[in-house]
């Protein structure tokens, strides 16, 4: 018996170093992400986005890459956050790639039908501002054109699977009214709390649609300049300004 317990006690600290860095890794690791996420929704409570958005942006590094689902539900809330904190375009394009990102990693229906309805709202949002803002209308129209389809297919889901639509057909009638009213009807009406820290989303809008349909040159068409540089310096002195002899 004796042997057997100092057998048993040797073997004791080889299964307890086995489950830590096996099985005791994942229960530190949601550990870990749910501290984060308490300190995430507590900075909401408060209002303080920036804290939110760190707060869920540690969560995201220390959930493990084996749970897709809530990596992506962390993104969707960090998005959320970051549109209250006053960067609405940028939210909206995160969320743009996390409904891309959830549609090809075949996210459970649900999931996939909260980041959607997400994403139609930050463009209802982005082309209210915008439109406050002066800009012109067929920059505001691609976003509440954007809001509408992804209404459109929340409704035609629901519908699909004999769900209420009610509610995504709302949101479909309120962005074609946002597109139709006149913008001093549009200036009578409360601001959005969702838009209230918001500036300057017409040029960010705008920078980020540049910046898509930007084609970065081919290698041909790189060599092409060079030797057309070369052609029109033959016979100047290559050296830049300012250089020593």
């Amino acid at each position: 018996m004796r042997k057997l317990f100092a057998v048993a006690w040797l073997i004791f600290p080889v299964g307890v170093l086995a489950y830590h860095y096996g099985p005791g890794q994942t229960g530190v690791a949601h550990d870990a992400v749910g501290a984060h996420l308490s300190i995430a929704r507590a900075a909401e409570a408060r209002d303080d986005w920036q804290g939110a958005m760190k707060a869920y942006a540690d969560a995201a590094a220390v959930t493990p890459q084996n749970e897709p689902s809530t990596r992506l539900k962390i993104r969707l809330a960090h998005a959320r956050a970051r549109m209250y904190a006053g960067d609405l375009p940028e939210a909206m394009e995160d969320l743009e790639t996390t409904l891309t990102d959830a549609l090809a990693q075949n996210a459970p229906r649900e999931l996939v039908k909260e980041i959607r309805s997400s994403v139609a709202s930050m463009h209802y949002y982005a082309a209210w501002l915008m439109r406050l803002e002066g800009a012109q209308a067929d920059e505001w129209t691609v976003e509440t054109e954007q809001a509408r389809q992804h209404f459109r297919l929340l409704a035609e889901d629901a519908t699909a699977y004999g769900e209420p639509s009610d509610a995504h057909q709302k949101n479909l009638e309120a962005t074609i009214r946002l597109a139709r009213m006149d913008l001093s009807e549009l200036k009578g009406l409360p601001l959005p709390k969702e838009c209230k820290n918001c500036s300057n989303c017409s040029g960010k809008c705008r920078s980020q649609r540049e910046s898509r349909t930007k084609v970065p040159k081919k290698s041909d068409d790189a060599r092409q300049d060079v030797q057309k540089d070369k052609q029109s310096g033959a016979g100047q002195n290559d050296r830049p300004e300012g250089s020593g002899s």
